[in-house]
């Protein structure tokens, strides 16, 4: 059987598939060429894809061999789940094997702003000696808002309670006794509104949907302490970044981390890259090594139990 790997996966996870008698064709940057891999499609019986292919419905009319897709990572806005169901194409995601990276990023997020290495290092380098310009803040007792308290907000929630901060979440299909609220410390908030009023840092934790799109707009960020951080690393088009812009030049905000954009890659002439406050990143939250591997190795265990007539426990449809 053949299948096709179309943007990056760690080599561990390739290897794996060729042990268990799959061929592989590995292009990374596949996904950005899109007419040659709709030509390529009709010879695949299964395919892996990252977030920047598009398996929508010319995709999946084209894929005519294809028994199952494996999406290394856990965003899905990139693949029509109803189309592929309907064509009986099981779709598996790397459930939770970069979510602790994902935690971690927010955390390094977080003690950045709170004190900034890079910038006093840089500064010193120049012949200066600033310590009061460089004094910073302490994690210990601010307020972390996490919108949406799913797997990696639950980590987060675990590093941000041993640092000693307190953690409030919002979400409306957690119930209060969930292990993330009952088990973590979490301290859950009815309102959206409410925890943008109380975080000093605000993570986001859900996916893009239709009730998700531009969820975080100048509406709420009129609600935010003028000190706060916003930090993204689930996905772009959840935040109106218009709006990010002109809350950070306004002074509304003190600035975001943004590893994911509505966008990707970013444009040259994006507004986001002009605004010092606004610190970016290739979406690479979940992109530790030991992430890497764990996914690939996942999407290769995964999907043999799949194109073997197995079950998997991350099918997603």
């Amino acid at each position: 059987m053949k299948i096709l790997v179309t943007e990056l996966m760690w080599g561990d996870g390739i290897e794996e598939l060729k042990k268990r008698g799959y061929s592989v064709d590995y292009d990374m940057e596949l996904s950005r060429k899109r007419e040659e891999l709709l030509t390529l499609l009709p010879e695949y019986d299964a395919l892996i894809v990252r977030n920047e292919t598009k398996v929508d419905s010319e995709f999946l009319e084209t894929a005519k061999k294809t028994q199952a897709i494996g999406r290394l990572g856990v965003g899905l806005d990139n693949i029509d789940l109803q189309g592929a169901k309907e064509r009986n194409i099981p779709v598996i995601s790397a459930r939770n094997a970069n979510a602790t990276s994902v935690a971690e990023y927010v955390m390094a997020a977080m003690l950045d702003a709170s004190r900034s290495l890079s910038e006093a290092d840089a500064d010193v380098r120049q012949g200066n000696w600033n310590r009061k310009f460089f004094t910073g803040n302490e994690l210990g007792n601010r307020t972390l808002g996490l919108v949406g308290m799913g797997e990696i907000a639950h980590r987060v929630a675990k590093r941000a309670k041993a640092f000693g901060m307190n953690v409030i979440g919002f979400d409306p299909f957690v119930a209060p006794f969930d292990h993330v609220v009952q088990e973590t410390g979490i301290r859950q908030v009815n309102k959206l509104e409410d925890l943008l009023k109380e975080s000093d840092f605000i993570s986001m934790h859900v996916p893009l949907t239709k009730s998700t799109k531009h969820l975080i707009n100048r509406k709420n960020f009129s609600l935010m302490k003028q000190h706060a951080y916003l930090i993204n690393t689930a996905r772009g088009g959840i935040i109106h970044e218009q709006d990010l812009v002109n809350a950070v030049e306004a002074n509304q905000i003190a600035g975001a981390y943004l590893d994911v954009i509505e966008k990707e890659p970013i444009e040259k002439d994006s507004p986001l890259a002009l605004v010092k406050s606004i610190r970016l990143s290739p979406h690479i939250a979940g992109l530790t090594i030991e992430a890497q591997s764990r996914t690939a190795m996942l999407i290769a265990e995964e999907m043999d139990r799949v194109l073997k007539g197995g079950h998997s426990l991350c099918r997603v449809n």
